[in-house]
């Protein structure tokens, strides 16, 4: 081959290269956020020991909401704001389903202690955090990330908070709800 293919081999090369990368980060980051995809399901036990599965839950508006630890302040603030709102919750056909890494005992002391009256899934398998990229590890523990998925009565992903901010992540969550619900009542 000559100098002038061996340069355009070259190019050809480099675009090639290029696009396959793009490609590979527009997929990555892709997989990175649910909104518009159908929620993955699960079957987890509740505080009361009963199998809880998120298909269950069809025909109603399901906040998906996962935290790091049962007992701990931000996650205490988290559920009590849930729970002072879950009769808001209620009117809207919305179900609060907590998910942390915690065992069921812990989810059962934390409902009693703190007056909780919603759902909170044992996921101490680590099976359905990672599947909603809502798991981290910290000093050799591995925790659920703060990261709520509001998912509408079909069963679609429909808004994703992360990060969130614990004190005011209820009062979010129904301003998010309200707005849904009036947009797919206009449709």
């Amino acid at each position: 081959m000559g100098a002038k293919q061996d340069k355009t081999l070259s190019i050809v090369l480099l675009v090639i290269s290029a696009f396959v990368v793009v490609t590979a980060f527009a997929w990555t980051a892709d997989q990175t956020s649910w909104e518009g995809r159908p929620a993955p399901n699960f079957t987890l036990k509740s505080q009361d020991g009963t199998p809880v599965s998120l298909s269950q839950y069809r025909g109603k508006w399901v906040v998906l909401y996962f935290y790091p630890k049962d007992f701990t302040s931000g996650c205490t603030i988290e559920a009590h704001n849930f729970q002072r709102d879950l009769d808001q919750y209620e009117k809207k056909n919305a179900v609060i389903l907590g998910v942390s890494l915690d065992s069921v005992d812990s989810h059962k002391s934390f409902c009693a202690k703190e007056g909780l009256n919603f759902k909170l899934l044992s996921d101490s398998s680590q099976e359905v955090a990672p599947k909603y990229n809502s798991i981290m590890e910290r000093n050799g523990q591995k925790y659920a990330v703060r990261n709520t998925f509001l998912i509408d009565p079909s069963g679609t992903v429909v808004k994703e908070f992360t990060g969130v901010n614990p004190n005011k992540h209820s009062e979010e969550v129904l301003a998010a709800l309200t707005e849904l619900e009036s947009k797919s009542a206009k449709e």
